[in-house]
Parts: structure tokens; sequence; C-alpha cells
């Protein structure tokens, strides 16, 4: 009887084989000899990661398959029916809409941001206040700390504004120096910076100064000067009684073909009335009547009242007040003052009470220098009491030396 076959071991099979047979088990045999059906899994795939299926193993049935997991792609597809925001652990979708923010949060954040607007102050904010307040100090310390900043670059307005300012405050050796500074900085000048820097130095009555810069811009093709820049000379040579300076400023201005306006015409026809000279005014009058372009206006209308109201000449007062009148120029508040503070020293009440009434009906306003010129009057002639009905007293708006001089007067009771 030959032996038995060798007993071999199939890898992966929990079944044994005898020369190639495979063995049945007792289930098979109770089964008729046919070999048992595969045995289903009772646990979840993955959960036994050791365990490996045998590559001829049968799928299992499809009626018992567990269906798989959805994908994150097609549960972010499905209809939500939370709000967004609601499940942080769960992927919003692609269309969804970031989370709004609460209204309340909302506000506290406009809110917060309306109280820091109101309180910032950037630097140039800081300039400007400075500037205004007329602090050159510390507007010349701001621009300093202003122009280290990278992102600063000064332009023509700002120097022009701290040249004015330095100017009006006495200090036109400081504003050269700032010129001197925005040239080396790349600002070319122009003729209206020379202007402000000439008008620096003529508030301080340096005229050599002044002449000098307006030598440097004839030598300038791009800064030539303008009527501007001669009418600031002229009349810093009238407040220094240089009439020569201004003679030689009209040649100059003639030969360059520039027309005096006005404001030039009223500058030297105040300069020669305060100096006396009739002659010279009346020319320069005469000139400004003739002209096409440079007409008297209503400064110019004061200016000759003022001058032979105060000298007492109350016929060329009126004589050129008429003139003016018919060159269709109308007077002013300060123009009737003016009529009302002659009259008044000239004791001429009746003349005096018209321009008051013609004030009244034309609905002039009653100054501060209508008030103490009328004060001044009656209490000169000692006339307060008798003539007190032409003042209000609750409007009586007078400054010191008007109540002074009612309190001298003794007659106001």
């Amino acid at each position: 009887m030959p032996p038995p076959p060798p007993l071999l071991l199939q890898a992966g099979l929990g079944m044994a084989r005898w020369g190639g047979e495979v063995g049945v088990s007792s289930a098979a045999g109770r089964c008729g000899g046919r070999p048992a059906p595969p045995q289903g899994r009772h646990w979840k795939a993955g959960d036994f990661p050791g365990t490996v299926d045998a590559p001829d193993s049968p799928a299992p049935p499809q009626g018992k398959r567990r269906p798989s997991e959805p994908s994150r792609s097609q549960v972010s597809d499905r209809k939500r029916h939370w709000k967004a925001g609601e499940f942080p652990e769960t992927a919003a979708g692609p269309s969804s809409r970031a989370p709004r923010t609460p209204l309340k949060n909302v506000k506290k954040r406009l809110d917060a941001r309306a109280d820091a607007k109101a309180w910032a102050c950037t630097v140039t904010e800081a300039l400007a206040d400075r500037i205004n307040s007329k602090n050159w100090q510390e507007a010349l310390q701001v621009f300093e700390m202003l122009k280290e900043q990278p992102f600063y670059h000064p332009k023509e307005g700002t120097y022009m504004k701290l040249i004015l300012l330095l100017g009006r405050s006495g200090q036109p050796s400081r504003a050269h120096q700032l010129f001197n500074e925005m040239q080396q900085q790349g600002c070319p000048p122009t003729p209206e910076l020379y202007t402000a820097l000439i008008g620096a130095y003529c508030r301080s009555g340096l005229l050599d100064e002044a002449l000098q810069l307006l030598a440097d811009m004839k030598a300038s093709p791009l800064c030539q000067p303008d009527v501007y820049t001669y009418s600031t000379i002229i009349k810093a040579c009238v407040d220094a009684i240089r009439f020569d300076l201004v003679d030689a400023m009209y040649k100059d201005m003639t030969e360059r073909s520039i027309a005096p306006n006005t404001v030039t015409q009223n500058i030297v026809l105040s300069g020669y009335g305060r100096a006396g000279r009739l002659d010279d005014m009346e020319r320069v009058l005469t000139d400004m009547l003739d002209s096409a372009t440079c007409k008297p206006d209503v400064w110019t209308m004061n200016i000759i009242l003022s001058l032979f109201g105060n000298r007492g000449q109350i016929e060329s007062m009126e004589k050129w007040y008429e003139k003016f009148r018919s060159y269709g120029i109308e007077p002013e508040t300060r123009t009737l003052n003016l009529l009302i503070g002659a009259y008044g020293k000239k004791r001429m009440y009746d003349k005096m009470s018209a321009v008051m009434e013609y004030m009244r009906k034309l609905a002039f306003p009653w100054t501060t220098a209508t008030y103490n010129n009328v004060i001044e009057a009656f209490a000169e002639a000692g006339d307060a009491k008798k003539h007190g009905t032409h003042i209000q007293p609750d409007a009586l708006r007078g400054d010191e030396a008007g109540y002074e001089d009612l309190l001298l007067s003794n007659k106001w009771v």
C-alpha cells in the first residue's frame, strides 16, 4: 500500500490539500460533496487592516453590499438644511456666500472709525493749522518734520504760504532761506514766489534787498516781474516817502509795457495826499479818470474825500464827491462816515444830520466809526443833550474813545 502524498498548505487559505486535491470540510460532506459557499464578513472594511481578501474570493452578493460613503463634493452638492456658518465643521460649497457680520458689530466698527477720524490729525493738517494761526515757529518745525518723510514732496503752494507767513511775521531772512532751500529741492521759482519774497522784505522796510530781488527777476527769463510785483515795491516806496523810486518804478513799468492797475494808482494817490503833494495827486487822479483800463473806484473816492475832509476843505470835498457820483461810483458806509466826520469838525450839524438821514433811508448800517464821529461832534460843541435824539441809546456801540469824548462833554444827562 503506497504512502499518502505529503500535506500541502496554500497561503491565504484555511484548508489543506492532499496532493493537489482540494479537501472538503465536514460541512461540504453534509451537503452532498459540494464545496461550501464563502461566508460573509461581519466587519466593516478597514476595521481589521491585517485581514486581506483572497484574490479569488467571490464578491459578496449585490443585495447585501453596504452603500459606500458619499464624497465631500457630493455632500456639498446636496441641499443643505442649515444656515451658512452654523456648523463650522461642514465646508461651504463653492457658491456659498461669506458669513455676514452682525449688524451690531458693523455699527460698532462705524462708530469706532468715526471716533478715530474725529481725533485724527495728520502732520499736513497740523502744518495748515500752524499757518492759519500765524505761528511761524511751530509751522517751520512741522514742515521740517514733513520733509524727513519719504512720501512727502512739498509743492509750490506750501512754500508760498510759508513765505507769506514769514513775511507777515517780520522774518524776511528766514523767508529767503526757505526760498533758497526750495530751489535746492528742485522746485523752480515763479514770479509769484519772487513777489511774495519781495513783499516780505518790503514789509520790514528793507528796500535795498527788495530791489536786488527785482533785479534777479529781470535777469531770469521765466520769472519776469508783473504789475503785482511793481505794486508791492511802489507801496514800500510810498511808505518810506521815496517818491524818487516811485517815479523810477513807473518808468520801468512803461519800458516793459506794464500798465498800472487801480490798486497801484490808489497807493500812489494816497501817498501823495499824505505828503501834501496835491499837484502830483491831481495828476495821478486825472490819469485815472482818462484811462480806459485803470478807472477810479470807491477806494479812490474815499482817499480824496479823506484828504480834503481832514484839511477842512469842505467845498473841494463836496465837489469831488459829486464828480465821483457822476462817474457812477456809489458811496459806501465808510464814505458816509468820512462826510459825517468832516461836517462834525466844522460843526455843520445840518449837513451832518442830512447824511445821517440819508444813511437811514438807504439802510446803511451804522458802524463804530459812525457813532464815534457823531459823539465826538456833539461833545465838542457841548450839544450832546440837544442832539441826542439822533442816536438810539439801545443801538449805541461806540468804543472807549467815543465814550470818553461823551463823558468829557459833561452834557449827556
